[in-house]
C-alpha cells in the first residue's frame, strides 16, 4: 500500500498527490510514468506521470484530474489514506541534453508531465521558453514553478482570463519564426493540441517531441491497447514511448482508439457520481 502524505486540490478538477513510493522515487527519470489501482480487486489501471519525486524522502507526486470514474475515486481518497497499488517507472526517460534553445508547451494537465522534463532541459544548460495553455485562469496549473526555471513564460488561454487570449499554437508559430529558430520543442497535452502544436514546428523544421498518454492495461507491452502508428509503424506507448516523433505520429488514429471505451468510461463516472452523492446523504 501506498499511503497520500500530502494532497492538494489545484483547480476545479486537478489534484496533486505525494504519495510513498520509495523504489520509483529512487529509479525515476523524466519522462516516465506509473500504472496507479485505487482497488487491487475491481479497480481500473490507469497511466498516471509522475510530476516529481524524492528519492531521499521516498515519495512521488501525481497531478491528475478527476475526469472519470478511476480518477474520481482517487480525488475522494484523503490524507493518510493509501493507494492499493503503483507500478514503475515505466517507459522511456526523456533525452536530455544541451540543445541550446528548448520550447515546452503544455495544454492543460499536460503541464505536470512537462514541468520535470522543462526543469531538466534548463538544469542541462538550456535557454528555456514556456508555452502553458489553460481553457481559463482557474486551470492554469504549476505557474509558479514555471516561472522559477523558465527564461521566457508565455501564459494563454481560451476566454482571455489569464495571459493572452489565444491557442498555444500562436506563441508557438512566432517562436518558429525568430531568427535564430528553437532546436527543440516539446509538447504535452490534449492529443488535438499536440496535433496541432506538431503541425505548426513542422514547416519550420523544428524537433517536436510529444508525449502520448493513450488507453493502456498493463505498461508492460503485452495487452496492446496503447498501440499507435508512428511514422507508418505500429509503436507501444508504454514500452516504445511515451515521447515520440511528433510529425512522426498518426494523431487522427490515436484519437479514434481513445475513443473506444467511451461508453464504458460514461457508465463508471455516473456511478462514481452516485455513490459520492449516496455517501454525502448519508454523512448528513
Amino acid at each position: 500500500m501506498h499511503t497520500i502524505i500530502e494532497k492538494r486540490q489545484l483547480s476545479e478538477q486537478v489534484y496533486l498527490m505525494r504519495i510513498t513510493a520509495p523504489l520509483i522515487a529512487e529509479a525515476r527519470s523524466p519522462g516516465q510514468f506509473i500504472i496507479l489501482q485505487v482497488d487491487t480487486e475491481y479497480g481500473e489501471r490507469i497511466p498516471l506521470t509522475i510530476a516529481d519525486a524524492d528519492p531521499e524522502a521516498g515519495w512521488i507526486t501525481i497531478i491528475f484530474q478527476a475526469v472519470g470514474g478511476t480518477t474520481m475515486r482517487l480525488a475522494q481518497l484523503r490524507q493518510g489514506e493509501a493507494v492499493a497499488a503503483v507500478l514503475g517507472p515505466l517507459g522511456n526517460p526523456t533525452h536530455i541534453e544541451n540543445f541550446g534553445h528548448a520550447v515546452c508547451v503544455g495544454g492543460g494537465i499536460g503541464a505536470a508531465p512537462l514541468y520535470p522534463i522543462a526543469q531538466a532541459l534548463k538544469d542541462a544548460g538550456n535557454r528555456l521558453s514556456v508555452i502553458i495553455g489553460a481553457r481559463s485562469k482557474e486551470l492554469v496549473i504549476l505557474e509558479e514553478q514555471f516561472t522559477r526555471i523558465a527564461d521566457e513564460l508565455i501564459i494563454v488561454t481560451d476566454d482571455g482570463s489569464h495571459g493572452r487570449k489565444a491557442l498555444v499554437t500562436e506563441p508557438l508559430k512566432e517562436l518558429c519564426e525568430r531568427d535564430p529558430r528553437p532546436d527543440l520543442a516539446v509538447a504535452i497535452g490534449p492529443p488535438i493540441m499536440m496535433k496541432f502544436a506538431a503541425a505548426t514546428t513542422k514547416p519550420y523544421d523544428v524537433r517536436t517531441m510529444v508525449s502520448l498518454n493513450t488507453i493502456m492495461v498493463d505498461g508492460t507491452g503485452m495487452c496492446g491497447g496503447c498501440r499507435v502508428t508512428v511514422g507508418g509503424e505500429t509503436r507501444f506507448v508504454c514500452v516504445d514511448g511515451p515521447e515520440f516523433d511528433g510529425h512522426q505520429v498518426d494523431f487522427d488514429n490515436m484519437i479514434k482508439r481513445l475513443q473506444s471505451y467511451r461508453a464504458q468510461e460514461e457508465r463508471a463516472k455516473h456511478a462514481c457520481l452516485a455513490e459520492a452523492q449516496a455517501t454525502a446523504k448519508g454523512n448528513v
